[in-house]
């Protein structure tokens, strides 16, 4: 049986790009420094992206490179409609977009409109007084008779959800950290302001955006207090104590998402919410309902312990297969969490499992999320306590595991110093073991991983079953995952491993892939294969 088989199918479709696209991340502070300051910058993403189009991916998804004062890297906003200097300028973002577009690839931003920065103009003139024309912009409270702060709401990243202001002698929410201030976005002039931001870079020709942590976006305006959760398993947080009904989550922002999207259809342009919490089902079902944003995702593989046939058949039952059941999109690993074979599998299996685990990535049915580094099988790094950039893991230590570990500069060149990222002392250190996995190393290896990812992308997109045929769970046990994917008449069926040791499978029909040890009888550790039947 071949490594590879693909067949080439041609098939006239009216299906929109986005819908079964591949998307590549970018967290700009990490994929390529142009000017040797030891920090990734928009320039250096132009000079790569032949890179990203190498692997067939039709998206980059560029993390946020708006100015800042960087104190959660780039996701307090100071200002919208500029790029901050260690990322370049606008015009390097509008070469950028001139040089994706003329390789094929769409343009897709961070959107982050629960909160600003706290040197943002707009929360500037809000904290100035209770009388001003944003005063109501933000979300201000009086404190309890006793001065204490509204309610008991508790902040993501520690603490309560409240810091005091002298100058209006109130507090200001904050969901995250207190250089967060929270966005009023029931305020009918906040929702202007945002769609207007929302235009300007669609006028810059960006192709769609994620939108960050959306169902933040509103509060409960009666400040009611979250309820506590019973009997807590350990937790390493205040805010993990809480159910968290009021401070967001709340029913207006898909009213809100409705407005966005009557502008993005003007454009043509695509959405995809980040969608998170208790309630992240529920909401990413009502934030792609008709009439509101094309795709979803949350965290159901990012924080998962162990990537198993059940996790899998269950995250995929909440997406129906009808037109208007909503279009999910998927991700293994981003910004936020850890490398997947670094969680998921034990170091001797990581070559093989990251092989199977790309495949299926390419197998699910909805739009994929590549993060950098992750078609290099790049491992987490165990950034030391002295070296630390991010503030939860700071303030947590040592109980919150670090997102450092997986936003490390790429490694483009093994044998350089800065292995390509930079002729600078990188922002963050490189993993012991990057430089053997960089692009150059890999590029020069017909059987690599970078060379499979390119020939699971490639499949994925020459098979209409795969990129836009719906999806049914065969098997689920405890060990072996059978799908099927079916698009017009043409029905595939994908065997999956998830463990060691070899697993019986029942193959009758013509094989296309499979990666691993694979007979028509069994699939060895962590194999898999994909017939048409």
């Amino acid at each position: 049986m071949p490594h590879a088989e693909a067949l080439t199918v041609e098939t006239a479709t009216a299906e929109p790009w986005w819908r079964g696209a591949t998307i590549y991340q970018i967290y700009p502070r990490s994929f390529c420094d142009s000017n040797n300051d030891g920090i990734g910058d928009l320039p250096g993403i132009t000079a790569r992206l032949d890179h990203v189009a190498s692997l067939g991916a039709d998206a980059v998804w560029i993390s946020p490179f708006f100015t800042s004062p960087m104190r959660d890297f780039g996701y307090d906003v100071s200002d919208y409609r500029s790029v901050d200097p260690i990322f370049g300028t606008l015009a390097d973002f509008d070469a950028l977009v001139a040089r994706a577009h003329a390789l094929g690839l769409k343009v897709l931003i961070d959107l982050v409109f629960a909160h600003t920065s706290d040197q943002h103009p707009w929360f500037l003139e809000s904290r100035r007084d209770r009388s001003n024309d944003k005063a109501d912009w933000y979300v201000w409270a009086d404190p309890k008779p006793d001065g204490s702060p509204p309610n008991n709401w508790q902040s993501v990243f520690g603490g309560p959800s409240w810091t005091w202001d002298a100058r209006r002698e109130q507090y200001y929410m904050h969901n995250f950290l207190r250089e967060q201030p929270q966005l009023n976005g029931h305020h009918p002039a906040v929702q202007a302001a945002l769609l207007d931001v929302t235009r300007f870079w669609l006028d810059r020709g960006v192709d769609g955006f994620r939108f960050d942590a959306i169902n933040f976006m509103m509060h409960d305006r009666a400040l009611t207090d979250n309820p506590p959760v019973a009997n807590p398993a350990k937790r390493t947080r205040p805010f993990d104590f809480q159910h968290h009904l009021h401070n967001q989550s709340q029913p207006e922002i898909a009213l809100f998402i409705e407005r966005l999207r009557d502008l993005l259809d003007g454009y043509g342009a695509f959405a995809v919410a980040e969608v998170g919490g208790e309630q992240a089902y529920q909401e990413m079902r009502d934030y792609t309902a008709p009439g509101r944003f094309q795709s979803a995702y949350g965290f159901d593989y990012l924080y998962a312990a162990a990537l198993t046939p059940t996790l899998v058949a269950e995250t995929s039952a909440r997406w129906s297969n009808r037109e208007d059941g909503g279009w999910p999109s998927w991700a293994f690993e981003n910004h936020d969490a850890p490398r997947a074979v670094s969680r998921w599998v034990a170091p001797e299996h990581r070559e093989q499992f990251a092989r199977t685990k790309m495949l299926l990535l390419a197998a699910l049915r909805g739009s994929i999320i590549l993060y950098q580094g992750e078609e290099l099988g790049l491992t987490q790094v165990e950034v030391p306590f002295d070296l630390l950039q991010d503030p939860e893991a700071i303030a947590n230590w040592p109980q919150t595991l670090s997102r450092d570990g997986v936003r490390t500069p790429m490694p483009w060149l093994a044998d350089e110093g800065g292995h390509g990222f930079t002729h600078g002392r990188p922002w963050l250190p490189f993993g012991s073991d990057h430089a053997a996995l960089s692009v150059d190393r890999q590029s020069g290896n017909p059987n690599s991983l970078l060379h499979y990812t390119r020939t699971v992308v490639g499949f994925r997109n020459e098979q209409p079953p795969l990129r836009w045929g719906s999806f049914e769970v065969r098997t689920a046990d405890d060990q072996l995952l059978v799908f099927d994917r079916e698009f017009e008449g043409r029905r595939l069926r994908c065997h999956f491993n998830l463990g060691a040791g070899d697993v019986a499978i029942e193959a009758r029909g013509r094989p296309l892939f499979h990666t691993g040890a694979v007979d028509a009888a069994h699939l060895g550790d962590y194999a898999a294969l994909i017939e048409e039947i």
